[in-house]
């Protein structure tokens, strides 16, 4: 008997051991990534503002005498310069999102979702958009993060129903039984081919070209992560030309909170219903 207790404490030190280290190095890692993230803001950042700079002075300096074409050239070397710093700020947005910490409580969905429609009325300006709201469970989640996840989700219904006149984009609850509340974003806009709908919760993937409906293939990178870190699901349905709906889940017990990742990468998420 002694014998197994000296066993099962030498066991339980060695695994304590273990724990630290594996502690230790996601510390260490952390450092690397905030090191790596510093570097990206400071670092890319300081060519593109040359690029654009002198591109502009360039543009300034020869002013009329420059040809159509030229001035197109010199247009077109903004336009990618700003498209890189859209990109470097969504991954850095995205890394964040890997490494926050979960404040979770218990939320007013209505109100979020209201407060989110409201933040986005300048995208929506002139437009004729039909909000249809229904009535929201409160969820228990963070509300910077879940914030995060709606404007993320609305922006993509905004940009993809630009064509329509007029847009619907309509908010809802699918679920709110069993362990999960599951939440939706449905618009009538151009949609999407199913075949290719893995694809959309991928960084830096995307179905359609920048020229058709600007973007940088993080926003659903980003809705994926917090949902999954919240212990909850991401999916969608659509078609082309006749819209798409964006599901999310939350459990109901509150967030099973996933550990943040110490790279950029993420695992795949659990399965999804058909």
């Amino acid at each position: 008997m002694e014998r197994r207790v000296t066993e099962r404490t030498t066991q339980l030190s060695e695994a304590n051991q273990i724990l630290k280290q594996r502690a230790a190095e996601l510390e260490t890692a952390n450092h690397e990534l905030d090191s790596f993230s510093y570097s990206v803001s400071h670092d890319l950042r300081a060519p593109l503002r040359h690029v654009s700079g002198y591109a502009s002075l360039l543009r300034q300096a020869a002013g009329p005498n420059l040809p159509e074409e030229s001035r197109h050239f010199l247009d077109e070397i903004n336009g990618s310069a700003a498209h890189m710093g859209r990109l470097i700020d969504g991954l850095l947005l995205f890394s964040r999102m890997g490494r926050a910490g979960l404040r979770p409580q218990e939320l007013d969905l209505a109100a979020l979702v209201e407060a989110t429609i409201h933040q986005l009325r300048p995208e929506s300006n002139g437009r004729n958009i039909r909000w249809q709201t229904q009535a929201l469970p409160p969820v228990h989640a963070d509300p910077v993060l879940l914030r995060q996840v709606l404007v993320n989700l609305l922006s993509n219904a905004l940009k993809y129903t630009r064509t329509r006149d007029p847009a619907t984009i309509e908010i809802g609850c699918a679920s709110n039984d069993g362990p999960e509340t599951v939440i939706f974003v449905r618009d009538n806009g151009v949609g999407f081919d199913m075949e290719y709908g893995h694809k959309l919760f991928g960084v830096f993937q995307r179905l359609h070209a920048n020229e058709e409906f600007e973007g940088t293939g993080i926003g659903l990178a980003n809705v994926r992560r917090i949902i999954s870190r919240h212990g909850g699901r991401t999916w969608a349905e659509g078609k082309v030309d006749e819209g798409a709906t964006f599901y999310f889940s939350l459990p109901i017990l509150g967030p099973q909170a996933v550990p943040a990742r110490s790279t950029l990468e993420h695992s795949p998420p659990p399965p999804e219903p058909h």
